[in-house]
């Protein structure tokens, strides 16, 4: 039986569900809090409004469905998440998997694959498999991003200019020979809506950062559109305006047999979902010194995914880009969040009508400045410049996100990191003679013996060795080339594992052959300084204690060695 010391409590598993809320509640929630909260959800707003309409047109869905998720979604993840500043909503990065999606499956199909992936981002948050998400590699994330990015671009360029086609490709590869063979279509009056406001966005980034740039653009060339009657396709025209009310709640109508074909969708909005609200999180955390809960989050993801769905809303996760605005805002805690929700609930009762004027080429516009922001250019220079491993990841999902799709793009990357980093370790690992036999702490503690027998190591007929670094199945063939190489017939073998974190099933194989081999020489095998997890895994791969003794040091194993050969 054991017993927790007070003055360590152990840490309560239970805390990573408890949302941020909660924790500001228990702070003490007061007025000023309350208004800085106010001041900050209406800031970011104004900066949802144009952006969750855009982005749905851009998804090939209603600006309302982009409207909804920002209500519904947003709310949820500001009550139950587990960031303090997380602002919830359509974003960019969907973009292309939601456009795809509903041109395989409908609207239905796709409201399905959402709540489908609502789901998995449940399990992963219940079963405490946030972390996970975290190890994709970087370049395959400035990849991923940038290729979405690209798509994003090429698919408003045919809003940006007013163009006519019948049929666009969803395909990068088909769609840009349709948008050449359409230029001579081009129509005048919306290119040159989208072309300034494309410059003013910029221009008033540049010289009044802190102005709702977007959203004054949009009423600006609404109302220019509206009093000059100009000859250009709104909201109004392509989709009848804006419903001044929330849809009813309900199940998408899918057929269950059709659920099997969603599973690769839902699976690829859960992780880009999942992922990207754990980037805003953290880079939430960066900005205000505050720390996320991972699992929490992940959940209310979820419960907000399935939500949206149900009232007809798009999938929805932290927008990295209303998250900054946020905190930048000053606001205290999630109520922020959670009151931009109600602001963009207001405007769909109140201002919904006005939306009817509102050109597609600047909301086309708007979705150009969100894909060249989405474009880390600084990291990808950065990534280029370091390394040709890390090019080739970055390059293979970038080219496979484009030229092919989302998911392959994303499994392609995450698999070609993982055997850079297998490579990298690989190259740690090292066996080296007669080196390295003790810690630096064994020599200056004054262990004379331990010096002495250092000394004595090469003379005695004892060959020692010490395998340092992560001892897995990448360095294993490494590793066995080099014992093979060995000692001819040393009278007994010391093998010094305390500088190797981990051992697993392949390289523990590696030492078993060569113990048998020792063995059956007849001269003992000691295993030194090995941690607890790594003599799991030897004693689980067959190195038992009839082939090798397990000592604490290499001091030790000495002493022993020469008492058996003496």
């Amino acid at each position: 039986m054991t017993f927790a010391d007070p003055s360590h409590p152990q840490p309560d598993h239970t805390d990573s569900f408890i949302p941020k809320l909660v924790t500001v509640w228990r702070e003490g929630y007061s007025l000023a809090n309350l208004r800085a909260d106010a001041v900050a959800g209406l800031t970011v707003a104004i900066v949802a409004l144009p952006l969750s309409m855009a982005i749905a047109i851009g998804s090939g869905a209603k600006p309302e469905q982009g409207l909804y998720a920002s209500i519904v979604a947003g709310f949820i993840i500001s009550a139950f998440g587990g960031s303090r500043f997380q602002i919830g909503g359509p974003a960019g990065a969907f973009i292309v998997l939601v456009a795809t999606t509903i041109q395989q499956f409908g609207y239905s199909g796709f409201l399905a694959a959402t709540i489908m992936a609502g789901v998995l981002l449940l399990l992963i948050g219940y079963l405490r498999l946030g972390s996970y998400i975290k190890f994709i590699p970087h370049p395959v994330v400035v990849g991923f991003t940038a290729g979405i990015a690209i798509i994003i671009g090429a698919g408003e360029i045919k809003d940006f200019l007013g163009l006519s086609i019948k049929h666009e490709p969803a395909a990068l590869i088909a769609k840009v020979p349709a948008l050449f063979e359409a230029l001579p279509t081009i129509d005048g009056s919306a290119t040159a809506l989208g072309l300034t406001s494309l410059i003013a966005i910029f221009m008033m980034r540049w010289l009044a950062p802190r102005l709702p740039s977007l959203l004054i653009v949009v009423v600006l060339t609404g109302f220019i559109t509206w009093v000059f009657n100009l000859p250009v396709e709104t909201i109004g025209t392509k989709f009848g305006g804006v419903p001044s009310s929330l849809p009813k709640p309900s199940l998408p109508d899918v057929a269950f047999s059709k659920l099997i074909d969603l599973i690769p969708s839902a699976i690829a909005i859960a992780v880009l979902g999942g992922f990207e609200s754990l980037l805003s999180a953290v880079v939430a955390d960066g900005m205000s010194g505050r720390r996320h809960r991972s699992n929490c989050e992940l959940i209310a993801q979820g419960w907000a995914n399935i939500a949206s769905a149900l009232f007809g809303g798009l999938c929805a996760t932290g927008a990295i880009a209303r998250t900054a605005t946020n905190i930048r805002a000053h606001a205290h805690g999630p109520v922020s969040g959670m009151l931009h929700a109600l602001f963009v609930l207001v405007f769909v009762l109140i201002a919904a009508p006005l939306a009817y004027h509102i050109p597609l080429a600047v909301l086309a516009a708007v979705l150009l400045t969100v894909a060249w922001n989405m474009i880390e250019f600084d990291q990808v220079r950065a990534i280029l410049r370091s390394s040709r491993g890390e090019t080739v990841v970055l390059l293979s999902t970038l080219l496979l996100t484009c030229l092919r799709n989302l998911i392959e793009g994303l499994a392609v990357g995450i698999v070609l990191g993982a055997i850079l980093f297998m490579h990298r370790m690989a190259q740690f690992v090292e066996v080296t003679t007669q080196t390295k036999l003790f810690s630096d702490a064994t020599v200056e503690n004054g262990d004379s013996d331990a010096a002495a027998a250092h000394g004595a190591f090469a003379d005695d007929g004892i060959l020692t060795f010490q395998i340092a670094g992560p001892f897995f199945f990448g360095a294993a063939g490494s590793v066995s080339a080099v014992l093979s190489r060995l000692g001819e017939e040393p009278r007994a073998v010391i093998l010094d594992l305390s500088a190797v974190p981990f051992a697993d099933n392949s390289g523990a194989h590696i030492l078993v052959a060569f113990a048998e081999k020792t063995h059956k020489r007849g001269a003992p095998m000691f295993v030194a300084g090995a941690s607890r997890a790594v003599i799991r895994s030897l004693l689980s791969a067959g190195l038992s204690r009839r082939l090798v003794r397990y000592v604490p040091n290499v001091a030790v194993a000495h002493e022993r060695a020469l008492r058996l050969i003496g």
